[in-house]
């Protein structure tokens, strides 16, 4: 018999409702998704000695990385504190890269049960080193433990969600990656509310917090992992077929290619630079965004008709409440994003939609050295809100681009060995962008427009991802399996070919009633919503 866990016993049977799908991958996304708001520790951790009144100072500036990992008696210094931001991506990458072939055999349920599994044991782990003011165990806890969970977590949904909603595969995995770019938005104003409860004079509150939010997220992950089904082999909803035009069109391909495999094709390596390129620009700007706005436009943020650097202190924490504002406005658009374009990209088809962004995107980051020059603040922000929601799109529309291309079968596998892309970008942008600030800083370039050769660069960047994009043409015959080494890895991958096939005791069979539907959505709606109104609460302050 299957254990509980196996993929074999989450085979839906006849009458299942895959809108039960979505709310799952939410529910783990939207808990993974808080790896973009750890930002909110670095500030309280790096005065936690300090706040027990030992006298505790700073780690020396001198003192090395690995020394500092294992001090015991000096607060962190927040650059050190980032590396944990940093092992997040590169664990991601690395861990959906290596285990993406084992989530296809072995199902979405057991690979979201061990997400959740590292993803909030890392956490707990990374409570007792900050009870213990160990910064390795917070290193191996929350980035490397934490990593490999935010990986598998990551791409847990991808391959069944696109299997569910043949008709719709952008619409479904922007849905559950929409859910990650949302994360921090609950996960922030979550954790500022925690620690504000724990915290006492002599304790910043930061492990409990971390306790705390490693048990909800827990909850969680596990109803998302266990709500997980797979369709039989070959279900489609009822009455679709595919329009006769489609694959010809959009490049949508009905045969199936092996995860080994795509080392060695075209088409994967020109994906991978076009997604990297489109995050490279994008987190690029992400970063500098808030700064930027501040030393573009100085104090007319607040009415004041002066420079940045002219600002007394009371005027630079006002101009820092816009900037505040500012960043909470793009990241609605970074979600919205996530959800509108890759809904768009099943009419546009995929190819042209990421021509949008690059087309679109390059002429926006073109325009904002004008705008900034003319102190035009409404189109600087409308052009950067626009930019974010593209850099989200391109996140949520790259799945259904490689089951397009490259099918089904494997694709939750080749879209992990596909997120090494992203690895490489979230160090080329951010290195591109501060690098090429602190050059024009050197050269005694004025702060409103040390940005502005930043700009064209990524323009640059955006351009080399458009004709990678236009050079992308279907996969040739001979790197698809033929129907003998289909049939063989879909019984190593316990597929079952027709509903009849799937047993009583799969857990999926009878009809799923309405009630738990909307119970699902609720679930992972409210606490969503929540995020919601507090981040517009956040980006209110811009208009202020």
């Amino acid at each position: 018999m299957p254990g509980f866990l196996d993929k074999e016993r989450t085979i839906a049977g006849p009458g299942f409702n895959r809108w039960l799908v979505p709310p799952a991958a939410l529910a783990i996304h939207l808990c993974i998704g808080m790896a973009y708001g750890f930002a909110v520790f670095w500030l309280p951790l790096s005065k936690m000695l300090a706040t027990t009144g030992t006298g505790a100072v700073a780690c020396d500036r001198d003192m090395s990385f690995f020394a500092e990992l294992f001090a015991s008696g000096c607060d962190w210094r927040i650059a050190t504190l980032g590396w944990m931001y940093t092992l997040f991506f590169v664990f991601l990458g690395c861990s959906a890269a290596l285990w993406g072939g084992w989530l296809e055999r072995a199902g979405p349920r057991k690979a979201g049960v061990v997400a959740a599994v590292c993803w909030c044991g890392g956490m707990l782990l990374s409570a007792l080193g900050i009870h213990l003011h160990q910064f390795w165990l917070m290193i191996l806890g929350s980035g490397v433990i934490g990593g490999i969970g935010l990986g598998l977590g990551y791409i847990s949904p991808v391959s069944t969600l696109i299997k569910w909603f043949p008709d719709r595969r952008g619409m479904a995995t922007g849905m559950a990656i929409m859910g990650f770019g949302g994360g921090a938005m609950i996960g922030s104003p979550l954790a500022v509310d925690l620690m504000k409860h724990f915290s006492t004079p002599t304790d910043v509150g930061v492990m409990q917090t971390f306790v705390a939010m490693a048990l909800i997220y827990f909850v969680f992950m596990m109803a998302g992992a266990l709500g997980y089904r797979v369709p039989p082999s070959g279900w489609k909803p009822a009455g679709w077929t595919p329009p006769a035009d489609q694959a010809s069109r959009a490049m949508i391909t009905q045969r199936h290619v092996h995860v080994r495999k795509v080392w060695g094709i075209p088409q994967f390596w020109l994906v991978w630079v076009v997604l990297c390129m489109n995050v490279s620009a994008g987190i690029g700007v992400i970063g500098m965004s808030s700064p930027m706005l501040q030393e573009v436009f100085g104090g007319s943020l607040i009415g004041a008709a002066r420079k940045y650097g002219e600002l007394d202190k009371a005027e630079l924490a006002a101009i820092a409440v816009v900037a505040g504002g500012f960043t909470a406005l793009l990241s609605l658009f970074n979600i919205g994003g996530r959800f509108f374009w890759a809904t768009i990209s099943d009419k546009l088809g995929r190819k042209l939609t990421y021509a949008i962004f690059f087309v679109l995107g390059g002429l926006l980051y073109a325009s904002i050295p004008g705008s900034a020059s003319a102190g035009n603040q409404l189109l600087f922000v409308g052009a950067f809100c626009i930019i974010l929601s593209m850099y989200g799109g391109g996140f949520a529309t790259v799945p259904a681009y490689l089951a397009d291309l490259f099918g089904t079968q494997f694709v939750g596998a080749i879209h992990g060995r596909l997120l090494t892309a992203w690895a490489t970008a979230g160090i080329l942008g951010p290195v591109v962008v501060n690098y090429m600030r602190e050059y024009q800083l050197g050269l005694g370039i004025p702060r409103e427009q040390v940005y502005n050769q930043t700009m064209y660069i990524l323009v640059g960047m955006l351009a080399i991802g458009l004709v990678a994009n236009l050079l992308i043409r279907p996969v040739a015959e001979r790197h698809f399996m033929s129907d003998e080494e289909l049939a063989v890895e879909k019984q190593l991958a316990h597929e079952k070919a027709v509903a009849s096939q799937v047993g009583a005791g799969s857990g999926g069979g009878g009809t799923t009633s309405p009630a738990l539907v909307g119970i699902a959505w609720l679930a992972v709606g409210i606490p969503l919503a929540w995020g919601i109104y507090r981040t517009l609460l956040s980006a209110a302050k811009f208009f202020h």
